[in-house]
């Protein structure tokens, strides 16, 4: 019994990870269903649902230590059914289709661009500072792309120009995601480590936000963290500036 017991906790352990990833892949499906049956709404909510069961499962392989090759494979696949496919059949169906070949190619730069920055990412695991991403990190970007159009349904936001900044805004959302812009994945914050009263606060503050307004909250908090990669970048060139500056005054 102790043997048979032993060689099949394994399974139970390998299998809790993948749940997770399945029910990411079972979201983004539902996303794409319901963007072609005109359920904006709907698929804007399963695409984050997706983007939590995406950032449960790699906590549960890792605090579960059952981390592995499929596993990651296996997730890979699933963030493009619901970071990439998803979004962009949502913004299509939803008004892109109205741009013509702008429209449909504006979505696909969106899609491979996802699909460079995974393949990138599966490249570089353990090469990298775990503190911060090369790129803007795919669910970032469909939380933008996803918001976006969220809101201009809850509003009735229907012209054409709803639909170019849509358009270019997915251009410059996987713009960010091939370029080597660092973006702060918050992974070296451990749940044990003491967290400043005021970060727990600002918590609490933007989860009941989101509860009332949800579109609304969710774009500027994902479109805040997609610009904060830009404006770290250049702030850092330019203290970098500062202090050549300052170092040729010292010597000269």
């Amino acid at each position: 019994m102790n043997i048979l017991h032993k060689n099949s906790r394994p399974r139970g352990i390998f299998l809790l990870p993948n749940l997770f990833t399945i029910g990411s892949f079972f979201a983004g499906f539902f996303a794409i269903i319901a963007s072609f049956k005109g359920s904006y709404d709907n698929a804007a909510i399963a695409i984050f649902v997706a983007m939590i069961m995406d950032s449960l499962d790699g906590r549960v392989a890792r605090m579960t230590n059952t981390m592995t090759a499929f596993g990651a494979e296996f997730d890979s696949l699933a963030d493009m059914v619901s970071f990439a496919i998803a979004p962009a059949v949502l913004a299509y169906t939803w008004g892109l289709s109205v741009l013509g070949k702008f429209g449909w190619l504006s979505a696909f730069v969106y899609m491979v661009t996802v699909a460079l920055r995974l393949a990138r990412f599966n490249t570089q695991i353990g090469n990298v500072d775990k503190r911060y991403f090369q790129g803007l990190p795919c669910p970032s970007a469909a939380a933008v792309v996803t918001s976006f159009v969220w809101i201009c349904y809850d509003f009735a936001f229907t012209s054409n120009l709803a639909m170019v900044i849509l358009a270019f805004v997915m251009i410059i959302v996987g713009i960010l995601m091939v370029s080597n812009i660092r973006f702060r994945s918050f992974k070296d914050a451990e749940l044990k480590d003491h967290v400043p009263f005021v970060v727990i606060l600002i918590t609490v503050l933007v989860v009941v936000l989101i509860t009332f307004d949800p579109s609304k909250v969710l774009f500027v908090v994902f479109a805040g963290y997609a610009i904060s990669g830009p404006v770290a970048t250049v702030w850092g060139l330019q203290q970098k500036k500062r202090m050549r500056r300052k170092f040729f005054k010292l010597n000269q």
